[in-house]
Protein backbone atom coordinates (compact mmCIF):
# COMPACT_ATOMS: atom_id res chain seq x y z
CA UNK A 1 0.00 0.00 0.00
CA UNK A 2 1.59 3.64 -1.00
CA UNK A 3 -0.26 7.09 -0.10
CA UNK A 4 0.73 10.35 -1.48
CA UNK A 5 3.36 12.02 0.78
CA UNK A 6 3.02 15.43 1.50
CA UNK A 7 6.03 17.44 2.67
CA UNK A 8 5.28 20.13 5.98
CA UNK A 9 8.04 22.56 6.44
CA UNK A 10 6.76 24.13 9.76
CA UNK A 11 6.97 25.33 13.42
CA UNK A 12 6.39 22.83 16.69
CA UNK A 13 3.22 23.30 18.43
CA UNK A 14 3.16 21.66 21.66
CA UNK A 15 -0.35 22.01 22.16
CA UNK A 16 -0.96 20.25 18.69
CA UNK A 17 -3.57 22.21 17.79
CA UNK A 18 -1.30 24.00 14.87
CA UNK A 19 2.00 23.86 13.47
CA UNK A 20 3.26 20.62 12.52
CA UNK A 21 1.09 18.39 14.73
CA UNK A 22 -2.03 20.27 12.99
CA UNK A 23 -0.52 19.30 9.46
CA UNK A 24 0.26 15.43 9.92
CA UNK A 25 -3.08 14.97 11.71
CA UNK A 26 -4.58 17.02 8.52
CA UNK A 27 -2.77 15.12 6.11
CA UNK A 28 -3.45 11.65 7.69
CA UNK A 29 -6.92 12.42 7.91
CA UNK A 30 -7.10 12.88 4.15
CA UNK A 31 -5.52 10.28 2.89
CA UNK A 32 -1.84 10.92 2.49
CA UNK A 33 1.64 10.64 4.49
CA UNK A 34 2.81 13.16 6.44
CA UNK A 35 6.77 13.96 6.40
CA UNK A 36 8.59 16.63 8.23
CA UNK A 37 10.80 19.45 8.42
CA UNK A 38 10.48 21.38 11.74
CA UNK A 39 11.77 24.93 11.44
CA UNK A 40 11.03 26.11 15.26
CA UNK A 41 9.72 24.93 18.57
CA UNK A 42 7.14 27.53 19.77
CA UNK A 43 5.77 27.04 23.27
CA UNK A 44 1.84 27.85 23.21
CA UNK A 45 -1.54 27.23 23.65
CA UNK A 46 -4.85 28.44 22.25
CA UNK A 47 -4.86 32.40 23.22
CA UNK A 48 -1.30 32.50 24.08
CA UNK A 49 2.67 32.35 22.53
CA UNK A 50 4.95 32.48 25.26
CA UNK A 51 8.58 31.40 23.39
CA UNK A 52 9.86 30.35 20.22
CA UNK A 53 13.31 28.81 20.14
CA UNK A 54 14.69 28.66 16.25
CA UNK A 55 15.86 25.29 14.56
CA UNK A 56 19.19 26.01 13.07
CA UNK A 57 18.93 26.67 9.38
CA UNK A 58 21.26 23.99 8.75
CA UNK A 59 19.24 21.46 10.40
CA UNK A 60 16.13 22.60 8.59
CA UNK A 61 17.91 22.65 5.41
CA UNK A 62 18.71 18.64 5.95
CA UNK A 63 15.54 17.90 7.00
CA UNK A 64 14.15 18.84 3.76
CA UNK A 65 16.65 17.15 1.97
CA UNK A 66 16.44 13.72 3.63
CA UNK A 67 12.54 13.60 2.84
CA UNK A 68 13.28 14.42 -0.57
CA UNK A 69 15.75 11.94 -1.35
CA UNK A 70 13.82 9.24 0.40
CA UNK A 71 9.90 10.08 -0.62
CA UNK A 72 8.39 10.54 -3.69
CA UNK A 73 7.23 13.94 -2.20
CA UNK A 74 3.93 15.10 -3.99
CA UNK A 75 3.15 18.44 -2.49
CA UNK A 76 5.16 20.63 0.66
CA UNK A 77 2.91 22.93 2.15
CA UNK A 78 5.34 25.61 4.60
CA UNK A 79 4.26 27.52 7.44
CA UNK A 80 6.35 29.23 10.29
CA UNK A 81 9.78 30.33 9.37
CA UNK A 82 10.19 32.70 11.74
CA UNK A 83 13.45 34.11 10.84
CA UNK A 84 15.14 35.66 7.66
CA UNK A 85 18.30 32.80 7.91
CA UNK A 86 15.12 30.46 8.20
CA UNK A 87 13.63 31.20 5.00
CA UNK A 88 16.74 31.72 3.05
CA UNK A 89 18.02 28.30 4.03
CA UNK A 90 14.19 26.86 3.01
CA UNK A 91 14.15 28.30 -0.29
CA UNK A 92 18.50 27.44 -1.08
CA UNK A 93 17.14 23.97 -0.24
CA UNK A 94 14.22 23.60 -2.17
CA UNK A 95 15.75 25.15 -5.33
CA UNK A 96 18.21 22.55 -5.07
CA UNK A 97 15.82 19.87 -4.86
CA UNK A 98 13.88 21.15 -7.43
CA UNK A 99 16.21 20.76 -9.95
CA UNK A 100 16.76 17.03 -9.28
CA UNK A 101 12.73 16.32 -9.19
CA UNK A 102 11.92 14.76 -12.07
CA UNK A 103 8.26 16.64 -11.28
CA UNK A 104 8.37 19.51 -8.88
CA UNK A 105 5.71 18.98 -6.11
CA UNK A 106 2.61 21.37 -5.61
CA UNK A 107 3.84 23.68 -3.27
CA UNK A 108 1.56 25.67 -0.93
CA UNK A 109 2.52 28.57 1.14
CA UNK A 110 0.62 29.70 4.36
CA UNK A 111 2.81 32.96 5.04
CA UNK A 112 2.46 32.66 8.84
CA UNK A 113 3.20 35.88 10.65
CA UNK A 114 0.25 36.76 13.18
CA UNK A 115 -0.96 33.98 15.57
CA UNK A 116 -4.87 33.81 16.22
CA UNK A 117 -4.09 35.12 19.73
CA UNK A 118 -2.27 38.25 18.19
CA UNK A 119 1.47 37.48 18.85
CA UNK A 120 3.70 38.36 15.91
CA UNK A 121 5.60 34.73 14.35
CA UNK A 122 8.12 36.24 12.09
CA UNK A 123 10.62 38.89 12.75
CA UNK A 124 10.25 41.80 10.78
CA UNK A 125 13.27 41.42 8.15
CA UNK A 126 11.82 38.07 7.03
CA UNK A 127 8.26 39.25 5.65
CA UNK A 128 9.70 41.34 2.36
CA UNK A 129 11.50 37.98 1.75
CA UNK A 130 8.20 35.67 1.49
CA UNK A 131 7.42 38.27 -1.77
CA UNK A 132 10.64 37.67 -2.91
CA UNK A 133 11.71 34.25 -2.50
CA UNK A 134 8.64 32.37 -1.71
CA UNK A 135 5.57 33.42 -3.27
CA UNK A 136 7.23 32.95 -6.88
CA UNK A 137 7.72 29.88 -5.99
CA UNK A 138 4.31 28.66 -4.74
CA UNK A 139 1.54 26.90 -6.46
CA UNK A 140 -1.25 28.51 -4.17
CA UNK A 141 -0.74 30.72 -0.88
CA UNK A 142 -2.53 31.38 2.00
CA UNK A 143 -3.22 34.37 3.72
CA UNK A 144 -5.35 35.80 5.90
CA UNK A 145 -6.63 39.49 6.32
CA UNK A 146 -4.05 39.79 9.21
CA UNK A 147 -1.57 38.53 7.03
CA UNK A 148 -2.91 40.36 3.69
CA UNK A 149 -2.73 43.87 5.67
CA UNK A 150 0.48 43.13 5.77
CA UNK A 151 1.74 42.57 2.74
CA UNK A 152 -0.36 45.49 1.57
CA UNK A 153 -0.35 47.74 4.15
CA UNK A 154 -4.09 48.49 3.92
CA UNK A 155 -6.86 46.67 6.00
CA UNK A 156 -9.23 44.52 4.30
CA UNK A 157 -12.49 44.90 6.00
CA UNK A 158 -15.13 43.33 3.01
CA UNK A 159 -15.55 41.06 0.40
CA UNK A 160 -15.12 43.27 -2.06
CA UNK A 161 -11.48 44.06 -0.60
CA UNK A 162 -10.48 40.90 -0.40
CA UNK A 163 -11.11 40.18 -4.12
CA UNK A 164 -9.22 43.46 -4.97
CA UNK A 165 -6.38 42.14 -2.94
CA UNK A 166 -6.20 38.96 -4.17
CA UNK A 167 -6.18 40.24 -7.57
CA UNK A 168 -3.22 42.55 -6.85
CA UNK A 169 -1.44 39.72 -5.19
CA UNK A 170 -1.85 37.28 -7.86
CA UNK A 171 -1.13 39.52 -10.99
CA UNK A 172 1.82 41.23 -8.41
CA UNK A 173 3.52 37.61 -8.34
CA UNK A 174 1.71 35.02 -11.05
CA UNK A 175 0.32 32.69 -8.66
CA UNK A 176 -2.92 31.47 -7.39
CA UNK A 177 -4.15 33.46 -3.95
CA UNK A 178 -6.18 31.94 -1.39
CA UNK A 179 -8.32 34.90 0.95
CA UNK A 180 -9.43 33.58 3.50
CA UNK A 181 -12.32 35.66 5.05
CA UNK A 182 -12.96 34.06 8.74
CA UNK A 183 -11.85 37.47 10.32
CA UNK A 184 -14.47 39.21 8.74
CA UNK A 185 -17.59 38.08 11.12
CA UNK A 186 -20.63 37.38 10.00
CA UNK A 187 -22.59 34.95 9.90
CA UNK A 188 -20.97 32.80 6.64
CA UNK A 189 -16.95 32.60 6.53
CA UNK A 190 -15.90 33.80 2.61
CA UNK A 191 -12.68 32.77 1.24
CA UNK A 192 -11.86 33.72 -2.11
CA UNK A 193 -9.43 32.36 -4.32
CA UNK A 194 -8.28 33.98 -7.13
CA UNK A 195 -5.72 32.41 -10.01
CA UNK A 196 -2.69 33.68 -11.53
CA UNK A 197 -5.16 34.73 -14.29
CA UNK A 198 -7.19 36.58 -12.17
CA UNK A 199 -10.50 34.13 -12.00
CA UNK A 200 -12.28 34.15 -9.09
CA UNK A 201 -13.77 31.20 -7.06
CA UNK A 202 -15.91 31.50 -3.88
CA UNK A 203 -16.19 29.59 -0.91
CA UNK A 204 -18.43 29.79 1.52
CA UNK A 205 -19.21 28.19 4.92
CA UNK A 206 -21.47 28.69 7.89
CA UNK A 207 -19.46 30.59 10.48
CA UNK A 208 -18.94 28.78 13.69
CA UNK A 209 -19.73 30.38 16.98
CA UNK A 210 -18.37 30.25 20.21
CA UNK A 211 -15.17 27.94 19.46
CA UNK A 212 -11.76 29.51 20.94
CA UNK A 213 -8.82 27.81 19.33
CA UNK A 214 -6.05 28.34 16.92
CA UNK A 215 -4.66 26.40 13.86
CA UNK A 216 -6.84 26.98 11.32
CA UNK A 217 -4.96 28.44 8.65
CA UNK A 218 -2.32 25.12 9.20
CA UNK A 219 -5.19 22.76 8.69
CA UNK A 220 -6.34 24.56 5.71
CA UNK A 221 -3.35 24.89 3.96
CA UNK A 222 -2.34 21.47 4.89
CA UNK A 223 -5.48 20.05 3.32
CA UNK A 224 -4.95 21.78 0.35
CA UNK A 225 -1.54 20.56 -0.33
CA UNK A 226 -2.67 16.98 0.28
CA UNK A 227 -5.82 16.90 -2.08
CA UNK A 228 -2.97 18.51 -4.72
CA UNK A 229 -0.92 15.56 -3.81
CA UNK A 230 -4.02 13.26 -4.40
CA UNK A 231 -4.34 14.51 -7.64
CA UNK A 232 -7.05 17.30 -7.62
CA UNK A 233 -7.31 20.49 -9.27
CA UNK A 234 -6.33 23.74 -7.43
CA UNK A 235 -10.49 24.61 -6.59
CA UNK A 236 -11.14 21.43 -6.19
CA UNK A 237 -8.27 20.79 -3.59
CA UNK A 238 -9.19 24.21 -1.86
CA UNK A 239 -13.34 23.11 -1.97
CA UNK A 240 -12.46 19.86 -0.08
CA UNK A 241 -10.16 21.49 2.72
CA UNK A 242 -12.63 24.52 3.09
CA UNK A 243 -15.32 22.44 3.96
CA UNK A 244 -12.86 19.61 6.21
CA UNK A 245 -11.75 23.06 8.09
CA UNK A 246 -15.62 23.53 8.50
CA UNK A 247 -16.10 19.98 10.22
CA UNK A 248 -13.02 20.41 11.90
CA UNK A 249 -14.34 23.47 13.82
CA UNK A 250 -17.57 22.46 14.13
CA UNK A 251 -16.51 19.04 15.93
CA UNK A 252 -14.30 20.94 18.23
CA UNK A 253 -12.94 19.48 21.18
CA UNK A 254 -12.56 21.17 24.80
CA UNK A 255 -11.06 19.97 27.87
CA UNK A 256 -11.58 21.96 31.18
CA UNK A 257 -8.40 22.58 33.62
CA UNK A 258 -7.88 25.16 36.59
CA UNK A 259 -11.21 26.93 35.72
CA UNK A 260 -10.35 27.91 32.38
CA UNK A 261 -11.12 25.92 29.00
CA UNK A 262 -9.12 25.03 26.29
CA UNK A 263 -10.24 24.17 22.88
CA UNK A 264 -9.20 22.16 19.62
CA UNK A 265 -9.82 21.90 16.28
CA UNK A 266 -10.93 17.90 15.71
CA UNK A 267 -9.31 17.25 12.69
CA UNK A 268 -11.16 13.52 13.09
CA UNK A 269 -14.95 14.73 13.56
CA UNK A 270 -15.98 13.18 9.95
CA UNK A 271 -14.38 9.57 10.83
CA UNK A 272 -16.54 9.86 14.60
CA UNK A 273 -19.53 10.90 12.90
Amino acid sequence: MTLPVVLTIAGSDNSAGAGAQADLKTISALGGYGVTAITCVVAEVPGKVSAIHPVPPAIVAEQIRMSLAAFPVAAIKTGMFHSEEIIRAVVETLAECFTREPRRPAFVVDPVMVATSGDSLLRPDAVALYGEFLFPLATIVTPNLDEVRTLLGRPVRSVADMREAGRELAAKYGTAFLIKGGHLGGSVATDLLVLGDGAVHVFEAGFVPGVSTHGTGCTYSAAIATGMARGLALPEAVGEAKRFVTRAIAGFLRWEKGGRSTDALNHFSSQAE
